[in-house]
């Protein structure tokens, strides 16, 4: 039994090195918007759904407003349902612009997501050769559209999502959210997803998420996706079926995002989603003993006085740090706490599992149904 335990602890921290050495690739592979992109004649039409946003949304719109080098910019955004004003938020922190229309959503069907179905609403009514969805909970800087449109165009793609920067406050939040950047960065060859069309090879973000209109509609946009609860991924696989590339890029100099204010809020979030992300229980409980193997049997082996088991931990550790430093999070000293992040989220994906086979699966005040 030692033996074999001394055998995992090895394994173990070969495997963390390997994926360490892949994230060390990965950053330097990673495209990143430019810093200064040259003017956008293309028409862009940006999209925002919101519900309940009236305590943040405004400094979303005025980064949208005050974006530069975008000669042809529409903004729409559309109130979901909302109960708190959010309509008139946007209203008076448009100011009177008149490239911001507000727009009132219709409800979604019984167990359909309410974001894919807001989406679908908004493209349908953008004029725009690109098609930019922004979170209303984004703020993105001056530069932003100018650039994902850049990198879109030079690139020949056909969606681009660059990943906000995330901020995150609060003990839960600093232990979970890093691993957003984190899982995609260590475990997606970012090359290759690019110009696979495997689904598999997928990760987006719908926080800023740009796409060629044309490959929009090509794909049957969020309308051929509206029972998805990651809708984001579930677009970029609907691109990539119909023949268009995309891929997940570094967005943290040109966005930000507060996604969680508190550990009820990412509780309740990855709850929401996490059983859609493993795709089965079968595949969750391989994924939850395939994380928990790699990055947190090596540094329980190393409190026993492992060599291998400190050194499967180091590598872990610097699979944190990489991913804080290309992607605009904190390094120190939460990258030392790798696995109590890796720990929190296995119990993350349990508890979603058991919301689902519950039925009480719920977001911003609605079921998500069992056809979600």
């Amino acid at each position: 039994m030692k033996r074999l335990l001394r055998a995992a602890v090895r394994g173990a921290a070969v495997g963390s090195a390997l994926a360490a050495a892949h994230a060390l690739v990965n950053a330097r592979l990673m495209r990143v918007p430019a810093a200064a992109p040259p003017g956008c004649r293309e028409a862009v039409s940006v999209l925002v759904p919101a519900r309940d946003e009236a305590h943040r949304i405004a400094p979303a719109v005025e980064s949208l407003l005050a974006q530069r080098n975008v000669s042809d910019l529409e903004i729409i955004v559309l109130d979901d349902g909302s109960t708190d004003g959010t309509a008139d938020e946007v209203r008076r922190a448009a100011g009177g612009d008149a490239r911001v229309r507000v727009v009132t959503g219709e409800a979604p069907p019984d167990g359909v997501p309410g974001k894919p179905h807001a989406c679908a609403q908004l493209a349908e009514l953008a004029r725009g050769r690109v098609l930019v969805f922004v979170d209303a909970d984004v703020v993105l800087a001056p530069h932003a559209i100018a650039s994902a449109v850049a990198l879109l165009r030079d690139n020949d793609l056909d969606l681009v999502s660059p990943f906000p920067r995330q901020l995150a406050d609060g003990t839960g939040a600093r232990l979970v959210q890093p691993l957003l950047q984190w899982s995609w960065l260590v475990f997606l060859p970012l090359r290759l997803a690019e110009r696979s069309p495997r689904p598999s090879l997928s990760a987006a973000n719908g926080q800023f998420l740009v796409v060629d209109a044309a490959a929009y509609d090509r794909c049957g946009g969020f309308r051929g996706i509206a029972t998805a609860v990651l809708d984001d991924i579930a677009l970029l696989r609907a691109v990539k079926r119909s023949g268009g590339r995309g891929v997940v890029v570094d967005g943290s100099t040109v966005a930000d995002c507060r996604m969680y204010e508190d550990w009820a809020q990412v509780r309740d979030g990855y709850e929401k989603s996490l059983w859609s992300a493993t795709g089965s229980p079968a595949g969750a409980a391989v994924l939850s003993l395939v994380l928990a193997w790699l990055y947190v049997l090596p540094p329980v082996a190393a409190l026993a006085g492992s060599r291998a088991g400190a050194a499967g931990y180091a590598a872990g550790v610097l699979t944190r740090v990489v991913t804080a430093r290309h992607t605009g999070g904190r390094v120190w000293p939460d990258a030392l706490a790798h696995p109590v992040s890796v720990g929190v989220l296995v119990t993350l994906i349990g508890r979603s599992w058991r919301a689902r086979r519950a039925g009480r699966l719920r977001w911003k005040g609605r079921s998500l149904g069992e056809s979600s």
